[in-house]
């Protein structure tokens, strides 16, 4: 037997039997805190186990197709070939593949050890490899220190560092945060839609919450700088708005100014996907209208019933488009004129 057969004997006699006694359902003697802390216990163990085996198949997929690439042929038929006979699509290999290289590059930094990993549950080790390496380093910090590492976590401190690095925070805003006076949770998705905007809005918004700087004002804020940003993104799309000599900017902040930008922002991106749809609709129409041309010069007396579908599609193809909608109670005709 070989040293790697050896090794590999090795591992399997290591392996841990995962048998949990789970507490009983039923029994009305056991209190719902120890239930749930028992069976959370169970969950966290096999959250740890998935993510350790989803990282060594990764090496191994790795391994397989990288072995492919130098002795196989240039389609990486073989590799495919592997995948099929363990019933494992192509984007779940390479989404392995990725968390393997994701986990190989931080215990090559240093940031990470075997024994870390095990903090983490899965999602989090995902989103960890994701962030920023900023991020990743506030994450692992905290793995190595013991701490439980879930998605919860992984936001919680994504958020942290976003609302504390950003200069589109006052400072008073982020000497709240830094205090826990003011929750980062709601500085983040802030600094998110601010950076969306021009310059000019950004000094708006900072200047806002300089002045009241507390939850309901960031909410406010927040929802506004999303429609704001929804409203400047769809109005330089619509067609129509270029026709006629709108000032874009001065009915933006007339908007503001009677609070209803989330409807003038509605309003703009509902228009810009009604002619995205027009757009869609005469290029499907003019599409009919070919195939039912080609169809029709190879129809005749003796295909009645590739006639008879010519015939119910008509009302499709032609310069009046009718379509009933729900059961008939109300049909719409659409004329199709071109220029």
């Amino acid at each position: 037997m070989s040293s790697s057969d050896i090794d590999f004997v090795a591992a399997l006699e290591e392996q841990t039997n995962l048998n949990f006694q789970l507490p009983d359902p039923e029994d009305e003697q056991i209190p719902e805190m120890e239930f749930q802390r028992q069976v959370d216990t169970a969950w966290r163990v096999c959250d740890r186990f998935d993510l350790q085996t989803e990282i060594w198949r990764g090496r191994i997929l790795r391994a397989v197709r990288d072995r492919e690439k130098k002795y196989g042929d240039t389609r990486g038929s073989g590799f495919l070939k592997w995948l099929q006979e363990r019933e494992i699509s192509k984007s779940q290999a390479y989404s392995m593949i990725q968390l393997a290289n994701s986990a190989d590059k931080l215990m090559e930094q240093g940031q990470l050890d075997p024994d870390t990993v095990r903090c983490f549950s899965k999602r989090a080790f995902i989103e960890t490899a994701k962030a920023e390496p900023e991020i990743q380093q506030l994450i692992t910090d905290a793995a190595k220190k013991g701490d439980r590492i879930t998605r919860r976590e992984v936001r919680q401190l994504a958020d942290e560092f976003t609302a504390m690095s950003s200069d589109l925070l006052p400072d008073t805003v982020k000497a709240k945060a830094a205090d826990n006076t003011l929750p980062s949770r709601y500085l983040a998705p802030l600094v998110r839609e601010m950076e969306k905007l021009p310059e000019s809005h950004q000094t708006v918004f900072r200047e806002e919450v300089a002045a009241n700087p507390d939850v309901d004002t960031l909410k406010q804020v927040t929802s506004e700088a999303r429609y704001l940003a929804k409203y400047l993104d769809a109005a330089t799309n619509v067609q129509a708005l270029d026709e006629e000599s709108v000032d874009l900017e001065k009915a933006l902040e007339e908007a503001l100014r009677i609070g209803c930008i989330n409807v003038a922002a509605d309003l703009v991106n509902q228009a810009s996907q009604l002619e995205q749809t027009i757009a869609k609709l005469y290029n499907t129409w003019k599409k009919i209208g070919s195939l039912a041309d080609r169809l029709y010069v190879d129809t005749g007396a003796s295909t009645p019933n590739l006639r008879s579908l010519l015939n119910c599609l008509e009302q499709l193809g032609g310069e009046v488009v009718e379509v009933q909608l729900g059961s008939g109670e109300r049909t719409i005709r659409l004329q199709i004129q071109e220029e």
